[in-house]
């Protein structure tokens, strides 16, 4: 993990202790608050992370708030938290706001800013960025995709409004949590899907039944899931342990963020030696199909409802053109994005990695050098719940 930001993320930990020791709130009642996860803590990232808050604030306030951490199914299905929460039968989960765009679609873009807060207050909620990870898979599959004709009539879980991009092309989609998955590929309820990070897909053991797996991550390029809040039980916390909560959060984003990008060339390369998996990239020619759906579905559900309108036309406001413009125009080798080029960082980063240039389907950007091909950002903004630039950069 990058030394640097996990001492960022010890660091932030760390203040908020003094402020909470600064004062009278440390003389706070005790309180319990029971928390459902969606992610079981051996999923690394999204459900290690969720426990690692409730120890941090335990510890934080002298071991006077407990914040009860639940494996998933155990107090509600990890699909249904929204209502729970909102309806106080539980105080908080960790989740995705991406679990709830059955209810609101706009909700895949965000985690919770700047509308979501709006829609969550609406049902006594709030959410806080939890947990943070970059560039997925975008599936795995029994036989290879030569053609997007094979895709046509397929099962497929897929994560929002990816799913809805995939629907276009006459893939049958489906969100499913996690630990439902391996069951329905087994079952043959699902013929393929897409989850999460090549470290997080090896331990639920997709490869045992698809032995192809695709890239780029072109639905998720970072995804920021929630500590999803009752908010009148929020505001009635004292503001030192509101405090808590937030810094522990925000510490999770660092902390997840650097030790997840740290961390996927090993499992790639896991998953091609030790359980025969083949590394795909998706051709051009099929990223363009990708991206003509997904502009359709963004003009249709913005027609549907302003709600939508108002996510989309926020996340599109916040993309650098330069990050998504393609093709790369000179004198840049990449885009003519305005920030600071990233190949020299990218160039010292990567050495040692997968010869066959695997990595490149994992960070968002090219690699200047004569050991990786030349490979530019996926070029259409991205159904992703942030942002559509590499988060590492920002």
């Amino acid at each position: 993990m990058n030394a640097a930001l996990k001492s960022v993320a010890v660091g932030t930990v760390v203040g908020a202790v003094a402020l909470a020791a600064a004062g009278d709130a440390m003389a706070a009642k005790r309180v319990k608050w029971k928390m459902q996860n969606a992610w079981s803590t051996q999923v690394p990232y999204a459900g290690e992370s969720g426990l690692r808050l409730s120890d941090k604030v335990y510890s934080m306030s002298g071991e006077k708030f407990r914040i009860k951490f639940h494996e998933p199914g155990a107090l509600v299905p990890a699909l249904e938290t929204f209502d729970t929460v909102s309806k106080e039968a539980i105080e908080t989960a960790w989740t995705s706001p991406g679990y709830h765009a059955g209810r609101y679609p706009g909700l895949a873009f965000m985690t919770a800013d700047p509308f979501g807060d709006r829609v969550y207050a609406d049902h006594d909620q709030l959410g806080f960025d939890s947990f943070g990870i970059g560039p997925e898979t975008s599936g795995w599959f029994k036989t290879p995709i030569e053609s997007l004709d094979q895709m046509k009539g397929l099962k497929m879980r897929f994560f929002g409004l990816g799913g809805r991009v995939l629907s276009r092309i006459g893939v049958s989609t489906q969100l499913l949590a996690g630990a439902d998955i391996y069951p329905a590929l087994e079952r043959g309820v699902i013929d393929a899907t897409e989850f999460s990070l090549p470290t997080i897909d090896i331990g639920y053991g997709f490869y045992q039944i698809a032995k192809n797996n695709y890239f780029p991550g072109w639905h998720q390029q970072s995804s920021v899931s929630e500590f999803l809040m009752n908010k009148t039980k929020f505001e009635g916390l004292s503001e030192a342990y509101q405090e808590m909560i937030r810094q522990a959060a925000f510490s999770q984003v660092i902390y997840t963020h650097a030790d997840a990008d740290s961390q996927q060339f090993d499992a790639m390369k896991a998953l091609q030696d030790e359980h025969g998996v083949t590394i795909h990239r998706w051709p051009d020619e099929h990223l363009a199909v990708f991206e003509k759906a997904w502009r359709e579905v963004i003009e249709e559900e913005s027609a549907k409802g302003e709600l939508f309108k108002e996510f989309a036309d926020s996340y599109f406001a916040e993309i650098s053109p330069g990050w998504w413009c393609w093709p790369p125009k000179p004198p840049c080798p990449i885009c003519p994005c305005p920030r600071p080029c990233p190949v020299p960082w990218f160039t010292g980063a990567v050495e040692g990695n997968l010869e066959d240039g695997s990595n490149e389907f994992i960070f968002s950007s090219v690699f200047a050098s004569d050991k990786f091909p030349a490979y530019p950002l996926v070029p259409f903004p991205l159904p992703m719940p942030y942002h559509s630039g590499p988060s590492y950069l920002d």
